[in-house]
This record gives structure tokens, C-alpha cells and sequence, in this order.
């Protein structure tokens, strides 16, 4: 080799080394996004004690539930053959695991391999991807106009139509849940957790810091077996597998408000409790995307604080798909059996449930209410999913006014925003009742209604809820 060919080769090496280090650089930036950190997560541990990694972004392709009696070796060695990895354990449903396809197969296939094991397998299917029908949010203008009589000093009560309806704004006088009424009973308490199953909460939100839920000091961080120990002070993240739930999106923080933003703090907005704890449970990220495991997983952690101690007694969930998982249904019977109350949006697509069943509000368990939207003048929102035998009840649901992101304020419809009504109703029942039954508690709820024609052939109970005939004796 001559000295200008060697010299050429030199440099050459010379870039692809730079290159290389360079790479190695960004590699190392990225991992500094996502520290696994205490206050985030513990890389999980095998027998030997030795963390285990796994890629941050891998999502599991299936769930998959096998027969009660199949062993851990057993799982696992079909696991291996199918050179696919156990991403987790459902603890809450026995038998359920989500499952990782090494080869990046496709999901159907991948979940075809594990039905052909009739003698092993109860179901499989593909992890689905979920997407939250976002509403459209508008800013809203503080207003400071003369409020009825014994109404809260918040600013933007006088918008809030659905707790009070004075018949403004083209509205019909009383078309409301009877807020004011219900709240002689009681305001709330800060005894009653209510887990938001969404896009997380802003718990730095003024209007909502005070009813943020914290895991009490006597109570031990969240462990899963797979995924790791995580320090869990505000709720969890089941969408990075992260501690913290904090929304990056908008629409679960606008869902808190109406459960439980603080009331008469001559602040923002009126919660439908003055006083609650509201428990974030992140499963969508930014885009409003998630995936069915994702969704199991936070209700699995849900689960796992109540058997902890924690007094979560309701989990609110706006959002939903046509797509039937039941995996997820297994899930949310699980929370049913320990004691939670599952109050789900029926849909914005202006369908019949009945024909075209919308999930998670569509599933035949006693734990779950499915809820319809109506606007300021008690009729059914246009946008609104019904159904005479699978929507069970309608609440507001159109320019409802709730807390932001970044300490703001925002107008939104759908029946993502009718379902916090429920679920906040159910709270004040809780409250006023607290070793209420799910089943009475459920049965209470749609026997709470003002009848409304309309609704009639609409929602299972003809009617819309209304907060003092829960509470009354």
C-alpha cells in the first residue's frame, strides 16, 4: 500500500470512528430523557438477583390468558418456543400475561399460535391500540357575574350549567344534576379516592392540588413483579411504565375538574366534590394514544392500592373503541369483585350501542355504568352514543367548563365530560354512605334519574342523573 492510499484509509477510519462516538453520545442523551430513577422505576429482578433490560419502547404485541393449572415453567418454556418473552403478569387476573414477540410478527398471528393451545389457553389476542376521542377545548373568559343564592365563590360557577341551570345562554331552567341541593347532604370527602383512568392529571393544578391524591406514608410503593418498583406518590404511569402520571395532553385534568375540583376557593371552577382525592392513572399519552395493556395495567395497579389500604372506590374512564378485548373485560370484573365502581363514556359517534357496541362502556358486569351526553336543555347531544339496553344513563355533556393544563381553564363537550359527572355523584354517595356496596351503589345511581321523554328507547334508565335523589335516604 502506498503513502496516499494508506493516509486516505487513516482518515477514513478516522470519520467512522468519530461517527461511531458520536452515536454512541446521542444514545447515551436519549437514556438521559428517561432516568430509571427512585422516583420513576427499578429495572425488575430475576432470581439471581440481576436486572433484567428490556427495550424502554417495547410495547407487548398479545394478551394472553391461560387455563388455571397451567404452571409458570409451563408458560415460560412456551414462551421460549415461540421465541417470545413474558412482558408481564397480570397479578389481578389469574393466568393473564402480556406477551412480547421477539421475531416482530404480527399480533393476530402471534395470538393465533397461543389459541391452537385449546388445552392450554383460554384466549389471546393482540394488545389493540386505543384513541380517545378528544373534544374540541376552548379557552373560556373569567367572569365574576352575581352568583345564586348559597352558590360557591368560584369565578366560573355561573358557566357551570350542569351543576346549576338558571336557563342563560339558551338553556332550560333546572336541566341539571341538582348540585346544590345534593351538597346540604355533603360537599365530598377526602376519604374517598377516585382513580381518573385517562391522559393523567396536572396535580399541580391550584384548582385541583388540594384533592390530588398522595400515597400515604404507611402505605408500601407499588412492585410488579416484571415491570419493577415504582414511587408511586401521585399515581402511576402505565403508558411509560413510569411514577409520575403528570398530563401532557389536557383531557384528563379537564375529567378530574369535574370530579373533584376544589370548591368555593374564589378559584376557577366547583368540583362535584368540594372535597375528594382524585388518583391519576396515565394509560394515553399525548396524542391521546394508548394501547388494551396499558389500560389492564393501571387498573391493575388500582387494584393492587385498594388491597393495600388505599379507599379507591371508583375508576372514571372517557374514553373508549369499537374493538372487544377480553382481556380488558377481565380487568375491569376484577376491580368490580374488589370493590370498584367502573363509570365509562358511551361515545361521541352518534350511534346505537345496542348494534354497535362501543368498549369499554359495552361490557355486561355489574361494576360498570355506561353514560350518555345531554346539552343545557336536557336533550341528547348530537354527538352522543345511546342505546335502550347498554347506555345507562345521560349526564351534561356539551360546553362544560373544567380545569387545564398550565393553570388554565377550558370549555369541552362530549361524553368523555358527561362521565366525570357520574362518577363525581358517585363520590358524594360514597361519602355520605361509605360501606356502600358496589351493587347498591350501582343500583342507587340509575334509580337517580329525572325521566326525561326524550330519553325514553335512549339509555337503559329514561333519564338524567341527578345528584339529591342519590343522596336522599
Amino acid at each position: 500500500m502506498n503513502r496516499n492510499n494508506f493516509l486516505i484509509h487513516f482518515a477514513i477510519a478516522l470519520v467512522l470512528i468519530t461517527i461511531a462516538g458520536v452515536l454512541g453520545q446521542i444514545d447515551r442523551w436519549r437514556s438521559g430523557l428517561r432516568p430509571a430513577t427512585s422516583e420513576t422505576r427499578d429495572l425488575a429482578r430475576n432470581n439471581s438477583g440481576e436486572a433484567k433490560q428490556f427495550r424502554a419502547d417495547a410495547e407487548p404485541e398479545v394478551l394472553v390468558r391461560f387455563k388455571s393449572g397451567v404452571s409458570r415453567s409451563e408458560i415460560e418454556r412456551l414462551a421460549r418456543r415461540f421465541n417470545d418473552r413474558i412482558e408481564d403478569r397480570i397479578e389481578y387476573v389469574r393466568g393473564l400475561k402480556s406477551i412480547d414477540d421477539l421475531d416482530n410478527a404480527d399480533p393476530e398471528t402471534v395470538a393465533a399460535q397461543y389459541r391452537a393451545m385449546a388445552d392450554l389457553v383460554d384466549y389471546a389476542h393482540p394488545n389493540y391500540k386505543i384513541e380517545a376521542d378528544l373534544p374540541d377545548f376552548r379557552p373560556v373568559a373569567e367572569r365574576r357575574d352575581e352568583a345564586p343564592v348559597n352558590s360557591p365563590n368560584d369565578p366560573y360557577f355561573n358557566d357551570q350549567w350542569a351543576l346549576f341551570n338558571s336557563g342563560e345562554n339558551g338553556g332550560k331552567s333546572r336541566a341539571d344534576i341538582d348540585a346544590q341541593k345534593a351538597w346540604e347532604q355533603t360537599k365530598g370527602s377526602e376519604e374517598v379516592v377516585v382513580a381518573v383512568l385517562d391522559t393523567g392529571v396536572d396535580y399541580t393544578h391550584p384548582d385541583l392540588v388540594a384533592n390530588m391524591w398522595t400515597r400515604p406514608d404507611n402505605v408500601p410503593q407499588y412492585t410488579d413483579a416484571q415491570l419493577g418498583a415504582f414511587n408511586d406518590r401521585f399515581g402511576f404511569n402505565a403508558q411509560s411504565n413510569l411514577a409520575d402520571p403528570m398530563d401532557d395532553n389536557g383531557h384528563g385534568t379537564h375529567c378530574a375538574g369535574v370530579i373533584g375540583a376544589e370548591g368555593d376557593n374564589d378559584l376557577g371552577i366547583t368540583g362535584v366534590n368540594w372535597n375528594v382525592q382524585i388518583m391519576p392513572l396515565k394509560f394515553l399519552g399525548r396524542g391521546g394514544f394508548g394501547t388494551t395493556k396499558d389500560a389492564i395495567e393501571a387498573i391493575n395497579y388500582a387494584i393492587d392500592r385498594k388491597q393495600n389500604g388505599v379507599n379507591v372506590r371508583i375508576i372514571s374512564a372517557s374514553w373508549g373503541s369499537t374493538q372487544y378485548s377480553k382481556a380488558l373485560e377481565d380487568a375491569i370484573r376484577a376491580a368490580g369483585e374488589n370493590g370498584i365502581l367502573f363509570i365509562a363514556a358511551a361515545g361521541n359517534s352518534s350511534t346505537n350501542n345496542d348494534s354497535r357496541p362501543h368498549y369499554p362502556s359495552n361490557y355486561d358486569l355489574p361494576n360498570v355504568i355506561s353514560v350518555a351526553a345531554l346539552d343545557r336543555n336536557d336533550s341528547l347531544s348530537s354527538f352522543s352514543n345511546y342505546g335502550a339496553k347498554t347506555v345507562h344513563v345521560a349526564a351534561p355533556g356539551r360546553d362544560i367548563v373544567s380545569t387545564w393544563l398550565k393553570e388554565s381553564f377550558r370549555e369541552a363537550s362530549g361524553t368523555s365530560m358527561a362521565t366525570p359527572h357520574v362518577s363525581g355523584i358517585a363520590a358524594l354517595m360514597i361519602a355520605a354512605d361509605p360501606e356502600i356496596t358496589v351493587e347498591t351503589l350501582r343500583k342507587r345511581l340509575l334509580a337517580a334519574t329525572d325521566k326525561i321523554d326524550s330519553l325514553n328507547g335512549k339509555v337503559v334508565s329514561g333519564g338524567r342523573i341527578n345528584a339529591a335523589k342519590a343522596l336522599a335516604k
